[in-house]
């Protein structure tokens, strides 16, 4: 935004005031309009430096070495290192090695005489735990073929399911370059690299982009059943983050829980995208989210990412010095140890005294906010409401979702945070950094199906690995679903 105004000199600007006075108090008003708007314009951009992943909704990544990141947890009573009863993972011996090598004693370590005819009292034991080489197997299919001495015709024996071609690789290698390409984010190049250095062999990149859309048509029905399932489900999240699509600013969404995830990478950030994704405009139950305002447009139940809330506060008490931001932050916190408390003891509620203490503290300090952040009220002369302040704008919000912020205090089933959502779409993000943007949308589409079949076989204890395997026997994993009422 610039704002340019041809100002007079002093001697001009006086002359102004003898020959025409109403000239020089229009340019005086003009001046003074300017002035707001500079004034406006330095507040924003000095917001915007002190803005970062503690106080904001920018990611970590984007601090640089500016500033070390502080937690909003509290200091722990626990002493650093591993905690009094904890199983340790010590590498322990097994009854049963694949191979045992034995060596011998050839003679006296005292007198030198030979030993090799004696048999040994006792045996002293060490393992050594280790990988194969990796090489390549080959495996011959041989199909016998008989020539029936009764009729004469020949009949052939039947290859196994999935031997298609006279020379092919299996279904272990496969799923070891997907392993690296759609779970460990590896580019194809790389990937390429890897496999030849490993085992010798020299994939090209169209085979392997090849496996990728037969697991993306083998992965159609699971996708929908995650879809269904999460229908269903009590509590979700939801979230999205951009990525680059054909050069394009797109908008990868994310419904999940903690034993299902569902990616779906759209054009749009808002109602058309989600609506198109299909799962909330049937959804009955609490969708946790940041707040986008889109999803309150659906008809379920609402929690919100008291993380992103609690960052906001941390920004109006340190930039703006409100000392009711940083009360309002501690209260969030006590609300949820008091649930944390509650949860571990066994229970499932709060008694509703406990909530009525708790619901008078949050609206009292409600009262303070409003009144130290009144509405700023715009010039009759011009159109358009008055743009507010950060903190103005957050008040409201407190004000307006009071019922989802504090929806975690009163569905023990509804968690603290939206982390859940962000967690599921981290590495993602990993992978826009590697890759840049996605080529095409086909390619994305493909990317969101078979990472939202890993992400869920990992959460249902499933490898990584073995759920590819699964996938590419045409068996995918399937997770049960867990309808609730």
């Amino acid at each position: 935004m610039s704002v340019k105004i041809k100002t007079p000199t002093r001697e001009e600007f006086i002359e102004l005031c003898r020959t025409s006075p109403e000239r020089a108090a229009d340019i005086l008003v003009s001046m003074a309009a300017a002035l707001a708007l500079l004034e406006e314009r330095v507040t924003q951009l000095e917001e915007q430096l002190e803005q970062d992943s503690h106080n904001s909704h920018k990611p970590p990544s984007s601090d640089g070495f500016k500033r070390v990141t502080k937690s909003t947890r509290g200091p722990s009573k626990r002493s650093s290192g591993a905690q009094d009863g904890h199983k340790g993972t010590t590498l322990e011996m097994v009854a049963t090695p694949h191979r045992s090598l034995r060596h011998s004693v050839p003679a006296c370590k005292a007198c030198g005489r030979s030993l090799r005819t004696v048999k040994p009292s006792a045996l002293d034991r060490r393992q050594v735990f280790d990988i194969p080489a990796p090489r390549l197997e080959v495996t011959e299919h041989q199909c016998e073929m008989k020539e029936c001495p009764h009729c004469g015709v020949t009949t052939t024996a039947s290859f196994p399911s999935g031997v298609t071609k006279a020379a092919q690789y299996g279904n272990n290698l496969k799923s070891f370059a997907m392993y690296l390409m759609q779970y460990q984010l590896i580019p194809a190049q790389r990937t390429h690299e890897a496999l030849e250095d490993l085992f010798g062999c020299s994939i090209a990149e169209g085979s392997l982009f090849n496996w990728i859309k037969e697991l993306h048509t083998t992965l159609k029905t699971h996708e929908q059943t995650v879809k269904e399932h999460l229908r269903h489900e009590r509590v979700i999240h939801s979230d999205e983050t951009g990525l680059l699509c054909e050069q394009k600013l797109h908008w990868l969404h994310v419904t999940s829980t903690d034993r299902l995830t569902s990616y779906a990478l759209h054009s749009k950030r808002g109602t058309q995208a989600l609506n198109e994704i299909g799962i909330l405009p049937e959804f009955q139950g609490t969708v946790i989210h940041d707040s986008w305002r889109p999803y309150f447009s659906y008809d379920c139940a609402h929690g919100v990412c008291n993380a992103h809330i609690i960052r906001e506060l941390v920004f109006a008490f340190e930039e703006d010095r409100q000392p009711w931001a940083s009360d309002f932050k501690e209260l969030l916190l006590r609300i949820n140890n008091r649930v944390e408390r509650a949860r571990s003891e066994g229970k499932g509620f709060l008694l509703p005294r406990t909530l009525h203490h708790f619901e008078r503290q949050y609206d009292r300090l409600l009262s303070r906010a409003l009144r130290q952040n009144p509405r700023q009220r715009g010039s009759p002369h011009r159109r358009g409401r008055k743009k507010q302040t950060k903190t103005r704008n957050l008040v409201e919000r407190l004000r307006e979702y009071r019922s989802a912020i504090l929806a975690f205090m009163y569905d023990f089933h509804v968690a603290f945070t939206n982390n859940q959502a962000e967690r599921d779409l981290r590495m993602a993000k990993v992978k826009q950094k590697i890759s840049g943007t996605f080529r095409t949308q086909a390619g994305a589409a493909m990317f969101c199906r078979i990472r939202g079949y890993i992400s869920t076989a990992r959460k249902n204890t499933l490898s990584a690995f073995d759920a590819l395997s699964r996938a590419f026997l045409s068996d995918p994993f399937t997770p049960q679903p867990l309808f609730t009422e």
